[in-house]
């Protein structure tokens, strides 16, 4: 997440709130992928104003699936940055990595996508799509094959910071950090974007003290695939809601909240579906949530330990082994990764231990689709750190030395 204040009317931004948090040890750091995800990093000022979004295009035709590499060939991997930080990127950088190895190898950039913080595919591997965070929200289609840019759409909000893929592949679902808002984007057949179908502000509960309004980090689709989730940092509260998967409305059924102060971010589902776990920013824990496909329902469970031996520490998100055995929580500030064995069929998280992520501010994890790496987007050393997982154990062991990449704020390995 990242905040502080706009001078035109007051609503936070997520590039600078861990400034506020941090003091002056965090003032000097850059600005951060969210989903996130609550966090980010500081910069020095606010990111400009965003161009009007461009027009989708009207393509409707979808592109020719990319040829598949074999699984011991290179695979894609693509960089979120921040392109209007000093020393960020311009656009979205394109890498591949080695599955055997972990090597990264840069290919090049994707241009005409302003601060692209967090990145998501469609379930077809065509088309990827971008979180503008600026003060203009805004979210963006680019189709793989050819690297074409199919054009942007508002989200009515400010400092988009989030983006997924409803597994249907016909909506698109962001969070907007500066505003407290998560939007729904039809998406058509060549990928591209529609008019926005649904927006909603989280006005309730009221946001705690201190946080100048509700700050939207996330929106992810359940298990369930009939309900989504919005993880709201400034209200401690994750919102339920049904989605209308014909018409892409939202009808709100359900809240949970955390304890006063947690600053929730980011929530990741154990892949049994019952279950789901909560990285918490502002308190430094992480909590096990269970979860009713029936209703939508998140109940949240009592907080536990991150880890973490810094003094200052703001979790940033978790990610779960796909069979279900291990979780894995980056940690900024300690700059590190938490192990956690996975019990009870999801119900339990049990710390196993640490170890040092080989970067400055592990902003987003994510593993490799068959679990065998984990890629760790360093924001403030400008690196993607890359790991091996053992699968009997959990255990991670660094997989050479990092990579560059200006600000990398989001990792997307595919």
């Amino acid at each position: 997440m990242s905040s502080g204040t706009d001078a035109a009317d007051g609503r936070w931004s997520r590039r600078r709130f861990v400034g506020l948090l941090g003091g002056a040890a965090a003032a000097s750091a850059l600005a951060g992928c969210g989903s996130g995800s609550a966090g980010g990093s500081p910069d020095a000022e606010e990111a400009p104003q965003a161009a009007p979004p461009q027009q989708p295009s009207s393509a409707s035709t979808a592109s020719a699936p990319q040829a598949s590499p074999s699984p011991s060939g290179p695979r894609p991997l693509y960089v979120g940055t921040y392109t209007s930080a000093e020393g960020g990127g311009k656009g979205i950088g394109v890498a591949s990595y080695d599955p055997g190895s972990g090597r990264i190898t840069g290919r090049g950039t994707i241009t005409g996508v302003p601060d692209p913080s967090y990145l998501a595919v469609h379930p077809n591997g065509r088309t990827l799509y971008a979180a503008n965070e600026r003060e203009a929200g805004a979210v963006t289609a680019v189709r793989l094959s050819d690297e074409k840019v199919l054009g942007s759409r508002a989200t009515g909000g400010a400092h988009t910071c989030h983006v997924s893929v409803h597994p249907s592949g016909r909506w698109l679902l962001s969070a907007d950090f500066g505003s407290g808002s998560v939007a729904v984007h039809p998406i058509d057949a060549s990928g591209a974007l529609g008019d926005r179908t649904a927006l909603d502000t989280h006005t309730r509960p009221a946001p705690r003290q201190g946080q100048q309004g509700p700050h939207a980090h996330q929106f992810i689709t359940a298990p369930d695939g009939g309900h989504v989730l919005a993880v709201d940092f400034g209200t401690d509260t994750v919102y339920s809601y049904r989605l209308n998967e014909k018409a892409g409305t939202l009808t709100e059924v359900a809240q949970a909240h955390t304890r006063a102060g947690a600053g929730p971010r980011h929530l990741t589902f154990h892949p049994g579906g019952r279950h789901a776990y909560l990285a918490n920013e502002a308190d430094d824990t992480v909590t096990v949530c269970t979860y009713e496909a029936s209703s939508g329902r998140l109940t949240i469970g009592k907080p536990q330990s991150t880890g973490s031996k810094a003094g200052t520490n703001y979790p940033a998100q978790l990610a779960v082994t796909p069979d279900g055995a291990y979780a894995f929580l980056a940690n900024r500030g300690d700059n590190s990764l938490a192990r956690y064995a996975v019990e009870a069929d999801g119900a339990r998280l049990r710390l196993l231990g640490t170890v040092p992520v080989d970067g400055d501010f592990p902003r987003q994890i994510a593993l490799s689709p068959d679990g065998g790496l984990l890629f760790a987007a360093n924001q403030r050393s400008g690196t993607v750190s890359v790991f091996r997982v053992d699968g009997a154990n959990g255990g991670l062991r660094l997989a050479g030395e990092p990579f560059a990449s200006p600000v990398a704020v989001c990792a997307l390995p595919l």
